[in-house]
């Protein structure tokens, strides 16, 4: 058996990219290529990685077997050729996932501390929403996420790292007058602006907001907290948002806070996927950022 390191490339990329057209583009390869090389990891294992469907590769069982172990197998390699490739090469690459409103308000931050503070230099950061984010978790496209979202796939280990506070939101001349606190019953009635399906900040409204109220109406579905901010000034509706994500806005006068008596946070985790292979790097950064959250609430 000779298993070259292209034919596991050509593999994942095509468990991440979903079709040998997607997988060519990303490697700089021709469709034929990927097409031989495939064949011929498969020949050489006796086994079939894919299902074809419709002229489409569906990821079987054989094939998500070898997927963790192809994946750890190019990590070790590039790490091998990074060594000899200057100072900073043992750094090696982390791919990062965040939801949005991690990645927005903490993320750089922690990053450019890890960075100054280690000298590891080559990390990437790709936003999205919670479930997106565990998505590629589990489809090895990320080596760690940061997360809003509960979730409860056995394969993602799950770390809780920060709390957050979240607010519901108005328009300055929408905000009823309150001398006192607010129940959440005060909120009957009202339009609400929401996230996209997936993100964490939507599901805090359902699961906390939204399921105790008997009368409220979803005026406006966005997939931006920046979006959601402005529908709110513009009078389209409240909103709960984190806190982080509104202090500018807040600050400014262009919106306000309502005050209510229930306390109202939610749990920001750190997940990655445990069959992944966890790098030098990747348990440097993982040690740091959880330092890096204390005193940081």
């Amino acid at each position: 058996m000779n298993i070259t390191l292209r034919q596991l490339k050509v593999f994942v990329s095509i468990t991440q990219e979903g079709s040998i057209t997607a997988a060519a583009e990303k490697l700089f390869l021709t469709k034929s290529a990927i097409s031989m090389a495939l064949a011929e990891l498969e020949r050489q294992l006796g086994r079939k990685m894919f299902d074809r469907a419709n002229k489409q590769l569906i990821l079987n069982e054989q094939g998500r077997r070898l997927l963790p172990l192809a994946d750890e197998l190019l990590d070790r390699a590039e790490a091998i050729s990074q060594i000899f490739e200057g100072e900073d090469a043992t750094n090696g690459n982390l791919r990062v996932g965040s939801s949005y409103t991690i990645g927005n308000h903490l993320l750089p931050t922690l990053l450019g501390d890890f960075r100054k503070n280690t000298g590891y230099l080559h990390q990437s950061l790709s936003l999205s929403n919670s479930t997106k984010t565990c998505r590629m978790l589990l489809d090895f496209e990320l080596d760690l996420g940061f997360i809003e979202a509960k979730i409860s796939d056995k394969r993602l280990k799950v770390e809780p790292w920060m709390t957050d506070e979240m607010v519901v939101i108005c328009a300055p001349s929408q905000c009823p007058n309150a001398d006192e606190p607010l129940a959440l019953e005060a909120l009957e009635g009202n339009n609400w602006v929401l996230r996209e399906p997936g993100s964490g900040t939507r599901e805090y409204f359902l699961t906390e907001v939204g399921s105790k109220l008997n009368d409220w109406t979803e005026a406006f579905e966005l997939n931006s907290t920046t979006a959601i901010v402005n529908a709110v000034i513009a009078g389209l509706g409240l909103a709960v948002l984190s806190r982080r994500s509104v202090s500018a806005a807040v600050q400014d006068g262009r919106l306000s806070i309502l005050p209510l008596k229930q306390k109202m946070t939610r749990q920001f985790s750190l997940v990655y996927n445990t069959e992944k292979y966890q790098s030098p790097v990747f348990k440097s950064f993982k040690e740091y950022a959880h330092n890096w959250a204390l005193g940081r609430e």
